[in-house]
């Protein structure tokens, strides 16, 4: 396993940590100013245990009840932190914001195509994310009015709202690193603090408590599907749901101090806080449910919003939905933040057009036309939710079919390549690492498959799972992209350090 971090990192971490990004043959950019509790908190606020627990609660809870959450948010625990040990190992050779594509790039140079596709269908997913939080909110905003003042809000309305909420992220976005750093330690107490007064306030109010029988081995169906085993299969939907994001933290790694070992440690660390923090507000939902059928018949914009007010009364209501809104919001800016560095990253390597507005920083050091292409896609996407909820959360849905997608490339490479990680960060597995990235490997495809299958049965235009569309639409995009752009233009990583400085000397490193 990795080596443990040494009591003072180095005499000039930020001297350090541009050294590598030279030897990795880039021209250090960014100011660092992020630590390990900043970007921790990217990490920790993408995966948004509150937001996420929250908002995906019911697909569980439908789709075998309390017996599919809890085992289910266990054992994807389990996986989703063995791929949080595989790709930290890799950001540690690699700290660069490209993240994922980097490391394609890096491993496999030799199928340019790869790291392009990576690139690609993860940034897109990326902004999705981003768009899918900020659609969040505004639905967290509607059921504030449903449950205050008992007016039902207007699909129109509601993206109105996102698309006020999708500007305000990009604003803040724009300020720069400081301030997003600042905003994502601040999430993690809020998370902290908000998660023990949701704790506290759903075992002291609800009226009734449910059973430990109850909580760990109940299966609720509302999905038509006669197989229990396959039901509680779909349930484990949520937990990685909630759980994806812990890889953001590599997207900032050019604006931290000691990369190497920042990002690798933010990316398990935020894996393993959200865990158990996740578990105990779990475990408070399940124990304060007062009837399940009442969350499933409800007209509030968010189900979540329906057993808290059976559970906790109106006003209390109206707090808990707060806390829980406000952190959704934070978890969506950061969204934007990791596509933005990824725009900015494809264009320093050839990967899109305007490289030389999307590579511009203002003042804040913020990459703002990365950041505004995202507010726009996710303004316009929005714009679907009034047409058609069920097209809506296909595309959406597609944005968490993609990230698994994206974290399967480069474990993909470790496992049948495993030589191709060519210099070992400080942070690294050692003996564990293929068998690690084995599981990772077969977990990640077991997920893509079960994402894609029909959620409910019978089948029909209603209810159909339109992910594996979206999907298909989402890869056949980037395919043609470098068809007509990539394959012409995209070589690789294109290096910035002067002279050759860094190409040289990250060959060094790979010959050690």
């Amino acid at each position: 396993m990795a080596s443990q971090v040494p009591p003072t990192l180095v005499d000039d971490p930020k001297s350090q940590s541009d050294k590598r990004l030279l030897e990795l043959g880039y021209k250090p950019e960014f100011r660092r100013e992020m630590s390990l509790f900043g970007v921790l908190g990217i990490s920790f606020c993408a995966i948004g245990i509150l937001t996420g627990m929250s908002s995906a609660f019911q697909t569980g809870l439908f789709s075998g009840g309390p017996l599919s959450l809890f085992w289910g948010w266990n054992i994807c625990s389990i996986f989703m932190l063995l791929i949080a040990l595989s790709l930290a190992e890799i950001c540690s050779a690699y700290p660069t914001m490209g993240g994922l594509y980097f490391w394609v790039c890096k491993m496999k140079p030799d199928v340019p195509f790869l790291g392009f596709g990576t690139g690609w269908l993860y940034t897109i997913a990326m902004v999705f994310t981003g768009t899918s939080g900020n659609l969040s909110v505004a639905l967290y905003l509607a059921s504030l009015a449903e449950v205050g003042t008992g007016r039902i809000l207007t699909r129109l309305e509601i993206a109105v709202i996102a698309w006020g909420i999708n500007i305000a992220s990009g604003v803040l976005n724009t300020i720069g690193t400081k301030s997003i750093s600042r905003m994502s330690s601040f999430n993690v107490w809020w998370t902290l603090g908000g998660t023990f007064v949701l704790v506290i306030t759903l075992l002291v109010k609800a009226p009734v408590k449910n059973t430990a029988s109850f909580v760990f081995t109940d299966l609720e169906n509302f999905t038509g599907w006669q197989n229990k085993g396959f039901v509680v299969l779909l349930g484990f939907l949520q937990a990685v749901y909630t759980l994806e994001g812990c890889e953001t933290a590599a997207q900032v790694a050019e604006e931290a101090l000691r990369a190497e070992w920042l990002a690798p440690l933010a990316v398990v660390g935020s894996i393993v806080g959200s865990w158990f923090i996740g578990l105990i507000y779990m475990l408070a939902l399940l124990f304060s449910i007062q009837s399940v059928s009442s969350i499933q018949g409800t007209a509030y914009a968010i189900p979540i919003a329906q057993l808290y007010f059976d559970a906790v009364g109106k006003r209390l209501t109206l707090m808990c939905i707060t806390v829980i809104m406000l952190a959704q919001f934070m978890a969506a800016v950061t969204a934007f933040t990791a596509s933005s560095r990824l725009f900015y990253a494809l264009a320093r390597d050839n990967a899109m057009p305007l490289k030389g507005r999307f590579m511009s920083l203002n003042r804040f050091q913020a990459p703002y036309y990365g950041i505004w292409l995202s507010v726009f896609v996710g303004c316009v996407i929005s714009c679907a939710y009034i047409g058609s909820a069920i097209a809506f959360n296909a595309i959406l849905s597609s944005a968490a079919i993609s990230v698994m997608l994206g974290y399967l490339q480069p474990i993909i490479i470790r496992v049948f390549w495993p030589a191709a990680l060519k210099a070992r960060g400080p942070f690294h597995l050692g003996r564990y690492s293929w068998i690690i990235n084995l599981l990772s490997f077969a977990f990640t495809i077991f997920i893509c498959i079960l994402f894609i299958l029909p959620t409910a049965h019978p089948v029909n235009q209603l209810n159909m799972n339109y992910a594996v569309v979206a999907v298909g639409g989402l890869v056949l995009l980037v395919v043609l992209m470098w068809i007509f752009w990539g394959r012409k233009r995209f070589t690789g990583p294109v290096f910035t350090a002067e002279g050759d400085v860094g190409v040289e000397d990250e060959k060094k490193a790979e010959e050690q």
